[in-house]
């Protein structure tokens, strides 16, 4: 009889965890919206921004797009996977672009690929995606601590609270 109320509790357990990570990634997917949204903003209408958010911006909040991206991918991971993975893709991107082979620069040509590969290298870029990342992560960290969930959940521990 334990083991059958284990294994309904443990059922239980995991459809409220399914349900809790369907609306994380809903939440993770506006956020990438939201933050894909200011940047092309950042880039349409940098002549009437300062300069130095028309300057460094842009990068900033594509990296940003990058983290929410992987968050909402790996929804009961732990916050810093998230931070070095946005952060590993993001500097490979880069570097990336000291490559400047006919072919890709062909697929650079184009808006869509301009916008996630680049023109060139600019060490200012790494920079500009370590600080979007990091206000990323703070930002998401300080929301988990405000909804009260934990970022990892093991699936043999019954859940605290979710609302």
């Amino acid at each position: 009889m334990r083991s059958v109320r284990k294994s309904v509790i443990r059922k239980a357990n995991r459809e409220i965890k399914a349900k809790f990570r369907w609306k994380a990634r809903a939440a993770y997917l506006i956020a990438v919206l939201v933050t894909i949204l200011l940047g092309l903003g950042s880039r349409v209408f940098s002549s009437q921004l300062p300069e130095f958010v028309a300057n460094h911006f842009g990068d900033a909040l594509w990296a940003c797009m990058i983290y929410f991206g992987l968050r909402m991918l790996w929804v009961n991971r732990q916050l810093s996977v998230a931070l070095w993975g946005s952060l590993l893709f993001c500097f490979a991107i880069e570097f990336s672009q000291m490559y400047q082979a006919p072919w890709i620069n062909h697929i650079r040509a184009t808006t869509l690929g301009g916008l996630v590969l680049g023109k060139g290298f600019l060490t200012a870029d790494l920079i500009r995606y370590t600080v979007g990342i990091v206000v990323s992560w703070a930002l998401d960290q300080g929301c988990q601590k405000l909804a009260g969930s934990n970022t990892r959940r093991d699936n043999d521990k019954p859940l605290k609270s979710l609302k």
